[in-house]
C-alpha cells in the first residue's frame, strides 16, 4: 500500500484564505471567561507566585513587570501596580513614576535583546476601552519590528510567536538592570 499526499482542499470543510496557527494554550483564557478573570485577578495573583510561574521579569517597590500570557508579539510586557486599582487617575504619584520608569527600562531591555524597531505603548482602561482585565491597571509594552508590517492578526490572518514564554521571560529578566 502506498501513502498518498492528500490535498487539503479534498478534505472535509470549505477551504478559505486563512492560515491556521494552533494555540491551544489560549483555551485557559477562553474557558476562564471574563467573570473568572474579574473574580481571580491575575495581576493580584502573579506577585504571590515565583517569578517563573508568574512570568515576572522585575519586581519594583510599587509596581512590577511581567510577560503578557496572551502576547501580541514576543516580548509583550505588562507593567502593573501591586495595588488593585482600575484606572491611571487612581494611581499614586509614586506608582505613576515607577510605572513610567519601568516602562522606559522595559523598552531599553527589549531593544537590546529583541532588536525591535518600535513599540506600541498603552493602557486600555475599562471593558468598553478593550481591557481584558479591566479592574487592575496595567500598561502594555508591545515590541514592533520594521518587517512586522501587519497590525495584529485581524489583518495578517496569522500571528506567529517564535519563542516560548519561559524563554522570553528568562531573556528579559537576565537583561534587566540590577
Amino acid at each position: 500500500m502506498t501513502e498518498e499526499l492528500v490535498d487539503a482542499a479534498s478534505l472535509a470543510g470549505v477551504p478559505d484564505g486563512f492560515q491556521r496557527l494552533w494555540t491551544p494554550h489560549r483555551m485557559a483564557y477562553i474557558n476562564a471567561g471574563a467573570d473568572a478573570m474579574r473574580a481571580d485577578c491575575p495581576f493580584c495573583a502573579a506577585p504571590g507566585k515565583s517569578d517563573t510561574d508568574g512570568l515576572i521579569v522585575h519586581r519594583g517597590e510599587t509596581a512590577y513587570v511581567l510577560l503578557n500570557l496572551f502576547p501580541y508579539n514576543s516580548g509583550h510586557l505588562l507593567v502593573c501596580p501591586y495595588r488593585h486599582i482600575p484606572t491611571y487617575d487612581q494611581a499614586t504619584p509614586e506608582e505613576v513614576a515607577e510605572i513610567g520608569a519601568l516602562t522606559q527600562t522595559g523598552m531599553q531591555v527589549l531593544r537590546e535583546i529583541a532588536r525591535c524597531d518600535g513599540f506600541n505603548i498603552g493602557m486600555n482602561q475599562g471593558a468598553v476601552a478593550g481591557a481584558g482585565v479591566d479592574e487592575h491597571l496595567h500598561q502594555h509594552i508591545v515590541p514592533r519590528w520594521a518587517a512586522d508590517a501587519n497590525f495584529f492578526p485581524i489583518i495578517a490572518r496569522t500571528k506567529a510567536l517564535p519563542q516560548l514564554l519561559g524563554e522570553v521571560r528568562e531573556a528579559v529578566a537576565a537583561a534587566w538592570p540590577a
